[in-house]
């Protein structure tokens, strides 16, 4: 099977869900329900329809009980709307992504604060130490000149 006719169908498949679910299924369990992909098999057999629910935990599972009991309808409207001989059976998942997307966000946020905070703390800060602890080439060329002084005076000093 073509590829890019099975994207086609996936896609058609995804508006007619979308559109089942917000003019003709009325059942009350079922929450407010994104469908936020559809893939279907090369052979045209099966189609899973990815969808998130906005709500709770609990208004997610009555929306996937009210996707089982529609799925029938859904179905029958799928093949009627794509006009493919054999309707691929369809699959409803809850999709993780946006969930997971939401997360990672959040982390990043707490992650920018904590930031924010440490830089506010550093801004009056000084070092422990001298503000750059390495030698440079003209320390080098002043310490062996005082050294030669030191050594200088010693020899002095033993001579008399």
């Amino acid at each position: 099977m073509d590829a890019a006719r099975a994207r086609k169908i996936a896609d058609r498949i995804q508006q007619v869900v979308a559109e089942m679910l917000e003019r003709r299924i009325k059942d009350p369990r079922l929450g407010f329900v994104t469908v936020t992909d559809t893939r279907i098999t090369n052979d045209l057999s099966d189609a899973t329809v990815f969808y998130t629910v906005f709500g709770s935990e609990a208004e997610r599972a009555d929306s996937a009980l009210a996707l089982e009991s529609a799925k029938g309808l859904i179905r029958s409207e799928v093949g009627r709307q794509t006009g493919l001989r054999h309707t691929p059976t369809l699959t409803f998942t809850h999709d993780p992504l946006p969930d997971t997307a939401r997360h990672l966000e959040d982390l990043l946020a707490e992650a920018k604060a904590r930031d924010v905070e440490i830089a506010k703390r550093a801004e009056g800060a000084l070092h422990a130490g001298d503000a750059d602890p390495y030698r440079k080439p003209e320390d080098r060329d002043h310490d062996f000149e005082d050294e030669e002084d030191e050594s200088s005076e010693r020899a002095g000093r033993s001579a008399t």
